[in-house]
């Protein structure tokens, strides 16, 4: 099947090429290309020529340093501009394309038949979208689309290892979707799994009942060593006493895909058991890209997340973004299939970052910078795969044994949560996803922390790992044994994907603390956790997350990319950081 796509490889571009009026066009320069296909996929053949994609494309933005400028001001607590978050005015008027980009990009879409006017512009209009056939984006691309097959999803799609740009072009605009970008919304790994090793519990009242005054790790029960309900966690993560006042303009999000579904009648149950005083709250479902909300088909990720962000947060109001998932490939179909990327829709898992090209990333990226300086604090599990998954064989024509970062978990403007397991101490736990980004430079908020840590490492692990990228995790919390109702029944479940939403939920009562004593959100937190949150952590100081054949790295004193600055305590981040 593979020589089939390269002898169509071959064929496509002079069947489908068509002279310009203007040489600049044809001038073609490669904007991204994979060396071979990514794993997990096969060739399936030559796409059709009539098949629509929805085409992206993404303009350089004319003064995104200043908006990078902004967002490290109004997030950095030494600075006069601390909280004062930009409008979304003032951001689209930040990352709007200069007039020449626009002028030139309309001229070579009119040039391929496409009337500029046809596209949507958002984002200050630096992002356009438009419906295109097969046919026209292999002209506009010198590309060759192909369909693609993953044989672990079924799932298939239409895709190009490569495309180009005119040269012109190269210098104003930063990436085109669907082209070499693989991932699609079955194709991502959860970021949790079910234990059926680990027996469920029916309810935690004798838990919650010994939890009556301010938690801490001496008074947290052993059984939390082992299952993880919402008392646990308030306890092991000082939240206990902590009752919300800001309700009315606090808010926290969570993100769903893959087709999961957060459950009402199971989220209520789930507070019958393990959380009573929240019986009867429930959560706001929004349906994104025609995401569903199919109460009868219950999701252990989309259950996990939303009854512990209610677990850890309430009363404080839950949103559960339903993001809808790409339909498969049809050849007859008459109208775009749902082709765009998860990411430019929205967010939630992780990919490993050698799947993910160079281009793309950085515009995913820089939409959380966009989020960072309108205020919200945007957190991402780290993965379950410690440091890699798989071959650790990287694509560039040279398979190399490497270390494989996951995306969006190693963009320097999100706050990454790893994993953690046992009390009394925590430890980390050997799944959780940590390293080193290979697209993104270290950010000077961890510089210090970092470097200490690198220093400390000395040549272990030499050259498989980026010494000068974006390092992660930032943070941790628990991240197995967690009690999930799902159907009605109680099961354990472990991943990131428990780390994450128990830090957000943390995050949601520190920013009510702010909002209630009239301070701005904490919006970006990266700066101020590595700076003056750092003494409001719990340090978790041994474990390690194996992967890629070898034992990846070690949990110690201060900042490590297994379990990073550690767990939280609310009470001393509270004092640290509630009031700034």
């Amino acid at each position: 099947m593979r020589s089939a796509c390269l002898l169509a490889a071959a064929l496509l571009p002079f069947a489908v090429a068509k002279p310009f009026a203007s040489k600049r066009w044809a001038d073609y320069e490669v904007k991204h290309a994979w060396n071979d296909v990514p794993q997990g996929w096969k060739c399936h053949g030559p796409a059709p020529s009539d098949h629509l994609l929805d085409m992206r494309i993404a303009l350089k933005q004319d003064k995104f340093e200043d908006l990078v400028t902004a967002l490290y001001e109004v997030s950095d607590p030494e600075h006069h501009m601390y909280g004062q978050h930009l409008t979304k005015e003032q951001v689209d008027a930040l990352v709007a394309p200069h007039s020449d980009s626009v002028e030139l990009v309309n001229e070579w879409l009119e040039a391929h038949g496409v009337a500029a006017s046809s596209a949507q512009r958002t984002n200050g209009g630096s992002w356009l979208r438009l419906p295109v056939t097969v046919e026209q984006a292999s002209r506009m691309l010198n590309a060759t689309y192909e369909i693609y097959h993953h044989d672990g999803t079924s799932e298939s799609i239409v895709r190009t290892l490569s495309y180009s740009l005119p040269a012109d072009l190269h210098a104003h605009v930063r990436v085109i979707t669907p082209t070499t970008y693989f991932g699609t919304m079955r194709s991502m790994r959860k970021t949790s799994f079910l234990q059926p090793q680990i027996k469920p519990i029916d309810n935690d009242i004798e838990t919650a009942a010994q939890l009556t005054g301010p938690g801490s790790l001496a008074t947290v029960p052993s059984s939390c060593a082992t299952t993880i309900t919402p008392a646990c966690l308030r306890a092991l993560y000082n939240t206990t006493t902590y009752v919300p006042k800001a309700t009315n303009v606090n808010k926290l999000g969570v993100a769903g895909y893959l087709e999961e579904f957060a459950n009402n009648a199971d989220l209520q149950t789930f507070f019958s058991k393990f959380r009573t005083d929240a019986e009867g709250a429930t959560f706001q479902t929004v349906q994104v890209n025609g995401g569903g909300n199919d109460q009868t088909d219950p999701g252990v990720e989309a259950n996990l997340d939303i009854q512990y962000t209610e677990g850890m947060s309430f009363p404080t109001p839950n949103i559960y973004y339903s993001t809808g998932g790409s339909p498969p490939f049809t050849p007859d179909s008459e109208t775009p299939t749902n082709t765009n990327e998860p990411y430019l829709d929205w967010l939630n898992f992780i990919l490993a970052q050698s799947s993910v090209p160079l281009d793309y990333a950085t515009e995913v990226c820089n939409l959380f910078a966009q989020l960072g300086a309108r205020g919200s604090s945007i957190m991402f599990s780290s993965g379950d795969d410690g440091v890699g998954g798989g071959t650790c064989v990287t694509n560039d024509g040279k398979n190399t044994k490497r270390f494989q970062p996951n995306f969006p978990a190693s963009c320097p403007f999100v706050t990454t949560v790893g994993a953690t397991t046992r009390i009394n101490p925590e430890v980390a736990i050997s799944f959780s996803g940590g390293g080193f980004s290979n697209y993104f430079a270290r950010p000077s908020y961890q510089s210090s922390a970092v470097t200490t840590f690198l220093t400390r490492l000395g040549t272990t692990d030499s050259g498989l790992f980026n010494t000068t990228g974006r390092a992660y995790p930032d943070v941790a919390a628990q991240g197995q044994g967690f009690q999930v109702v799902i159907g009605g029944r109680t099961e354990s479940v472990a991943g990131t994907s428990a780390s994450s939403p128990t830090f957000a939920g943390v995050i949601a009562l520190l920013n009510d603390f702010r909002l209630s004593q009239n301070k701005s959100a904490l919006g970006f937190l990266n700066p101020i956790l590595y700076s003056t949150g750092v003494a409001g952590f719990n340090d978790i100081t041994s474990g390690s997350n194996p992967g890629c054949g070898t034992n990846g790295f070690t949990a110690g004193t201060g900042w490590d990319p297994v379990t990073g600055l550690g767990t939280p305590d609310f009470g001393k981040l509270q004092s640290l950081i509630g009031s700034t």
